[in-house]
């Protein structure tokens, strides 16, 4: 059952501002290097949006170039909503395309084709967006190698500036974890022959490798995530929502209702904490810096996991340059596994 729009942003909204009076405080005297309005389709109500910008400019710092970010859905687009996004602030703009090819976008149960999705690119770059990133997967049930090139093939066209490459992962409770012994995916070398094809595609279009799965051409690397992978601290508001604020992590409660509920009533949304103890924390720091392809500090190495990163290096998955440790192009390809081995 869909739930009735209206109604249901209407109970977020009403969350949401709840949820930032009470946490506003945390931000006082901080200045806002990025905003990100992402989960589900937020492009859906952009009177929501405008109203939580106008709070968060009211009660806040924003940095001169704020990086303030949208997730849109093609079938959702056009350029009168992006206009209307842009005059609110709004200056990159997220579009979940994950393929170009029709065919795969059927088997990933999407509702856009290939060509609503280039047309909600284009409605971007009308409405005058200079930073738009789009989403892309690879490793998908049935997938060929020429269904794979036909999308690479068509990438050089588009108007964006950033691009995530993501393999097909089966979550639990998703119609393809119930139907994940019928699937054929790809084998190991067919998968790694498309992130190779991939990753050529991508860089030959100017959009340089600097984290595991991001591209972007020169300046337009996403900032909220490198706050993640740098370990900045953050706030997220909403059901469901994660944070990382002074050394600890917390998390909302994912039921919408009980999430307005329960900052109606006075008390936390919050239903999961966690402060992890050093050297775990450190070394949790570490892993997630070492997606980055600059590398992560030597000096960000506890002293206990001196051993577990030379091993790393003998093993040609890490290596030392410039007092950064580093991934390999052998690390690239098994970084589950190092980051495993580190935390």
């Amino acid at each position: 059952m869909v739930p009735n729009r209206p109604l249901f942003h209407g109970i977020l909204e009403e969350g949401l501002h709840l949820e930032w009076e009470r946490q506003k405080s945390l931000i006082a005297g901080h200045t806002i290097a990025s905003i990100y309005f992402g989960g589900g389709t937020p492009s859906l109500f952009p009177l929501g949006i405008d109203e939580i910008l106008q709070k968060v400019r009211n009660d806040c710092t924003l940095a001169p170039d704020c990086e303030i970010t949208v997730e849109a859905n093609p079938e959702e687009s056009d350029v009168a909503l992006f206009e209307r996004l842009r005059a609110m602030g709004v200056n990159r703009i997220s579009l979940g395309v994950q393929s170009l090819d029709d065919r795969s976008l059927q088997t990933l149960e999407r509702t856009h084709t290939a060509k609503r999705a280039i047309e909600a690119i284009h409605a971007a770059e009308k409405a005058h967006f200079r930073n738009v990133t789009i989403d892309l997967m690879y490793d998908l049930p049935d997938q060929t190698e020429a269904s794979w090139q036909y999308t690479l093939g068509r990438l050089s066209a588009l108007p964006i500036q950033h691009l995530s490459l993501y393999n097909l992962t089966i979550e639990p409770h998703t119609s393809f974890f119930k139907r994940r012994k019928e699937l054929h995916l790809p084998d190991s070398e067919k998968s790694l022959r498309f992130l190779e094809q991939g990753v050529k595609a991508i860089e030959a279009m100017g959009l340089q490798r600097y984290e595991i799965s991001a591209f972007s051409k020169p300046l337009h690397a996403s900032r909220h995530n490198l706050g993640y992978w740098t370990g900045q601290p953050f706030l997220g508001f909403g059901p469901s929502a994660f944070s990382y604020w002074d050394g600890e992590r917390f998390r909302n409660i994912a039921h919408l209702q009980r999430y307005t509920r329960r900052l109606k009533e006075g008390t936390t949304p919050i239903d999961f904490r966690e402060r992890l103890p050093y050297p775990q924390s450190g070394n949790e720091l570490l892993a997630v810096r070492l997606r980055l392809l600059e590398g992560a500090p030597a000096e960000l190495v506890p002293d206990k996991t001196r051993a577990v990163i030379d091993r790393l290096i003998g093993d040609n998955f890490l290596r030392r340059s410039g007092g950064m440790v580093q991934l390999t192009e052998k690390g690239l390809l098994f970084y589950d596994t190092i980051a495993s081995e580190i935390v």
